[in-house]
């Protein structure tokens, strides 16, 4: 028995491993709330240690299932309207972000211009329903019979909600072409999943052999500018900086977008120029000021 346990145990940690930054993303992306993603999937790994993992024939797959239907559950729960007052079916009406969470116009050209994170605040203001199953099927390309089966919903109205939501979503600013978004997504996926491992042989094949990074700390740091170059030095300073924190991509960026967060802060943005499937440059922002401009961007509007 204790044998059987410690194999359980074990299958537990491998699977955690394995799949947790990836949910932690796809959680981010139904969210917008690190904090929230990420108990969103420890509740999922919990739902797992009492089921009977040796049943299950593709964990990833059921715990993809189980942390979007309790994303789904918080978004649609009583305490998260409490937290915005408008109720869920108005908020397509709802008014601009208030002016203390308003992005500067100053800042507006280095800022959106880069990162476009104002789109998130759209997506915020989806719908429920639309935004998991937008999130679901085109940022994670999860197939509508499998989104229709999370959500409880026929496949029909999963394909409308989505596409409600693209349409709001492209009518607010560029929208990322969709052989872009599945290109973006493969890369980005395991661009996070190596940084999170601390796996340098992982993210190799993902770096263009010549590629090159910079950062900006500020006008006032003198660290700003061109850091490493070629794929072996960059490697390790993606791991060396990153490898610690939390990163989710950008749901809706028209390119491919990391969010880099230390707890519940954001620490940096990194865009990754991404040709033929490979990164050919990184450019992180980390300015501390822009970072606190930014990450106003992601708190829900009261």
């Amino acid at each position: 028995m204790a044998e059987l346990q410690e194999q359980a145990d074990d299958r537990l940690g491998r699977l955690w491993r394995e799949h947790h930054p990836f949910l932690v993303d796809l959680a981010f992306g139904m969210l917008g709330d690190i904090g929230a993603a990420e108990d969103a999937v420890q509740e999922a790994f919990a739902r797992l240690t009492v089921a009977d993992i040796g049943a299950i024939e593709d964990p990833r797959g059921w715990l993809v299932v189980v942390t979007s239907r309790i994303c789904l559950d918080h978004v649609r729960s009583a305490r998260v309207r409490r937290e915005r007052p408008q109720e869920t079916d108005t908020l397509e009406r709802a008014e601009p972000v208030p002016a203390q969470h308003a992005v500067d116009p100053a800042d507006r050209i280095t800022l959106d211009d880069e990162v476009s994170l104002a789109l998130l605040v759209v997506l915020q203001r989806l719908k429920p329903a639309e935004r998991v199953a937008f999130v679901l099927h085109d940022v994670f390309g999860q197939p509508f019979e499998s989104v229709a089966d999370t959500m409880g919903r026929p496949v029909a109205t999963c394909r409308q909600l989505a596409r409600r939501a693209r349409l709001r979503i492209t009518s607010a600013g560029k929208a990322p072409a969709e052989v872009e978004v599945a290109a973006h997504r493969r890369v980005v996926e395991r661009f996070i999943q190596a940084c999170a491992s601390g796996d340098v042989d992982a993210l190799l094949p993902l770096l263009d052999p010549e590629v090159w990074g910079a950062i900006d700390l500020g006008p006032h740091d003198s660290r700003t500018g061109r850091t490493a170059s070629g794929a072996p030095a960059v490697a390790a300073n993606l791991v060396r900086y990153f490898g610690s924190l939390t990163l989710v991509s950008h749901p809706i960026a028209p390119g491919a977008v990391v969010l880099a967060f230390t707890g519940h802060e954001l620490n940096a943005v990194i865009t990754l120029d991404v040709r033929h499937d490979r990164v050919a440059k990184i450019h992180v922002i980390a300015d501390p000021e822009k970072m606190a401009l930014l990450g106003r961007q992601l708190t829900p509007a009261d």
